[in-house]
């Protein structure tokens, strides 16, 4: 993807692809929060539109739809970018071996919490199981698609699974320091998280040596 906010037409790398994904994220919480705050004010859609920039809309009569529609807008490209064309590419990601091993980690962590139910209150189990599920879906988004003029994308994304499962392993560090799992459960589930988590690094590896190949060193002398 070239041209952002207005710029070259240069292919985009991970750190181009970074911004653009930090920045929808921030729109759609910004829009989230702002709902939520004045979701009972009569001007409610007439406040969302002024806080959001939307200022075409400061005229419009119909402010629900209208604001509606131009969040949809906002975040289609984002959402368009997380289905990456997933009719077509839904298989080459499902046979990964890399996602395998990530799905097969959510699995295995629900089968633990059906063995110990008191785990599903426990503040670091909840945030290894939502965040090993986390992993899975952005892997998912980097596999899928065959679009090899979107590698910076690519990136990114494993960028975005490796932070998740990196928060996965520092909570099953605590879980394993509060007691809450013995030994041979840590053991096998440090060995998933770890086959993951290497599984990700060597992948952008190869991604960032693709990329110096076909466009120079270019994007990584930040």
């Amino acid at each position: 993807m070239a041209g952002y906010e207005g710029g070259s037409e240069r292919m985009w790398d991970e750190y181009d692809w970074e911004r653009f994904l930090q920045e929808q994220d921030q729109k759609t919480e910004k829009y989230m929060q702002l709902v939520e705050t004045y979701l009972d004010d009569p001007q409610r859609d007439e406040i969302i539109a002024r806080e959001m920039g939307w200022t075409q809309l400061l005229e419009a009569k119909d402010w629900s739809a209208e604001v509606d529609a131009l969040f949809d807008e906002d975040v289609q490209e984002d959402d368009d970018l997380d289905r990456r064309d997933m009719t077509k590419s839904v298989e080459a990601f499902e046979e990964h071996g890399l996602y395998q091993a990530a799905f097969a980690l959510t699995i295995w962590i629900d089968e633990l919490f059906d063995q110990k139910a008191s785990l599903q209150n426990e503040p670091a189990a909840i945030k290894l199981a939502t965040h090993s599920a986390l992993a899975s879906a952005k892997l998912a988004a980097a596999l899928s698609g065959d679009d090899v003029d979107e590698i910076g994308m690519t990136i990114a994304y494993l960028k975005r699974a490796l932070k998740a499962i990196t928060i996965s392993m520092n909570a099953a560090a605590r879980l394993l320091s509060e007691k809450l799992l013995d030994g041979t459960q840590h053991s096998v589930l440090q060995q998933r998280l770890f086959q993951v988590r290497d599984g990700i690094i060597t992948l952008m590896g190869e991604y960032r040596a693709e990329w110096r190949r076909r466009f120079g060193s270019e994007g990584y002398c930040r």
